[in-house]
């Protein structure tokens, strides 16, 4: 029998993936299994949070059934913001998991603005108000979900973020907890004092007592139970990230200077600061990771809502079968032919906040073809993605020397090449698909081991083109313009 092997959870929003890692590292195994959302009513996004569990126990059991190994711990790497409260008695979710995508309380969230609450939060969690952040949605669920107010008062209700309901599961019930990266995104979490803030729990309506416990995000956070998964029962659960942050790790950063880009169905762009830095440029002051004998470390944060999932949307519209049929469309051109696409398909997201504003093409004209629209969509992925490393080097009042990219979207040559040509710095493409699973991985391992650093020997640089200037400050100013025309009103 091998010994000393992690399984590294990646629970994403279109699947779970697993991968087995040994103590130097590599990936001996890979497991994945896909997950639907659901749309009920226009604005909500929502997943089964019983289903969510259900994948995690399917990529197990595939790994565990790919050869005989010894597995000296569990780590996980989770969407974020997405919501689960469930019922501590009986271990069952009150509602669907509300994602992180959905904008059902972005009302709720205009008006505590149009009140003035908005600075006193932002100076307690580093984030302005908004939908995506699960205080809001867990306020919707204490009013409307009949069960939860007295759940709360019998102490039985429990509330968090896909993390905790996972440990959850996996202990039997025993431990109910998250890590630092995880709650400094629930909007909930004071980061600089580190700890639940009572007077947002107020703001919010929601009970303090349902929320989770707060553990640096390499701890030993519990003990897999007997017969919940394929794995055997006191497994050690020593690692929790929330997948952004993970992937930041996974790439190797420990110290400021470069931005880490995942392009997925939306894109989370971070980058590590020195100290707590509140944004002036619409952008979130998050946690990155915490470790038990080196503290908290800090990051700057863009979240856009909708980034790779443009292409399938787009690519959908077009008639055709899938992205890559998209790019490839796209290569057939020199450029958009002055067509601008704002890919705003369920608002705007990092740096604009803007959920008043709806996916839309300018610039069109008879000479527009399929092509330059497939163009435009690419150019619309980049151009989000610069906007938000723009408002980083704002806050940080320096120079970012590139980019660091990851996600399945990044796997698109033109994409890539677009992304360093846009920003003039080079692109790095990561050579591991699984790069926040192996972040996590990478945390719980250095419980057990000592690594050494990623290596990036095969990893894919795009250097930006000297020629492009000329392109770039056409599609730029397009942008620019069309986004201050969408966000004048």
């Amino acid at each position: 029998m091998s010994t000393g092997h992690v399984i590294a959870i990646d629970q994403g929003t279109t699947n779970t993936k697993a991968i087995l890692v040994d103590m130097a590292g590599g990936i001996v195994a890979k497991a994945s299994a896909p997950l639907k959302s659901t749309y009920p009513r226009p604005g909500w996004a929502e997943q089964s949070a019983v289903e969510i569990w259900a994948s995690v126990q399917a990529v197990i059991a595939d790994i565990m059934a790919s050869g005989n190994y010894d597995i000296s711990g569990l780590a996980i790497a989770n969407q974020r913001e997405t919501l689960v409260v469930w019922d501590a008695e009986t271990g069952l979710p009150l509602t669907p998991a509300i994602l992180w995508q959905c904008r059902r309380t972005a009302k709720v969230c205009d008006a505590l603005i149009a009140d003035g609450a908005n600075p006193a939060v932002v100076e307690a969690t580093g984030l302005s108000i908004n939908a995506l952040f699960p205080a809001s949605k867990l306020g919707w669920v204490m009013e409307n979900v009949p069960e939860a107010r007295s759940f709360a008062e019998q102490g039985r209700l429990r509330a968090g973020t896909v993390d905790s309901w996972l440990l959850y599961r996996l202990t039997g019930g025993k431990t109910f907890a998250t890590d630092h990266s995880n709650a400094s995104r629930t909007q909930l979490f004071n980061t600089q004092r580190l700890q639940w803030d009572e007077s947002l729990c107020d703001l919010f309506h929601v009970p303090l007592s349902a929320l989770p416990d707060v553990r640096a995000s390499n701890s030993r956070f519990g003990e897999v139970a007997d017969g919940v998964t394929a794995l055997p029962a006191s497994v050690p659960i020593l690692a929790m990230m929330g997948d952004s942050h993970a992937a930041l790790y996974g790439h190797g950063v420990r110290a400021p200077g470069l931005v880490k880009a995942t392009y997925g169905t939306g894109s989370s762009l971070m980058t590590l600061t020195p100290e707590r830095v509140l944004s002036k440029h619409g952008l979130s002051a998050t946690i990155a990771w915490s470790e038990q004998d080196q503290g908290v470390t800090y990051a700057l944060e863009g979240n856009i809502t909708v980034s790779a999932q443009a292409a399938a949307f787009a690519a959908d519209m077009l008639g055709l079968p899938d992205a890559k049929a998209l790019s490839e469309l796209a290569e057939t051109v020199e450029d958009s032919g002055g067509v601008t696409f704002v890919p705003a398909l369920a608002g705007l997201g990092a740096p604009h906040w803007n959920d008043t504003v709806s996916g839309t093409i300018s610039g069109m004209t008879l000479a527009t073809t399929r092509a330059h629209l497939a163009r435009a969509t690419l150019e619309a992925i980049v151009l989000q993605i610069a906007d938000v490393f723009n408002a980083m080097e704002q806050d940080i009042e320096g120079s970012l020397h590139g980019l660091l990219a990851d996600g399945g979207a990044s796997a698109n040559d033109l994409l890539m090449q677009l992304q360093a040509d846009l920003l003039n710095r080079p692109v790095t493409r990561s050579a591991q698909a699984e790069v926040g699973a192996i972040g996590v991985a990478a945390m719980a391992l250095k419980n057990l081991a000592s690594l050494p650093a990623p290596s990036h020997q095969s990893d894919t640089v795009f250097q930006p083109r000297q020629e492009a200037g000329t392109w770039r400050s056409k599609v730029t100013g397009d942008w620019r313009s069309l986004l201050g025309r969408l966000t004048a009103h």
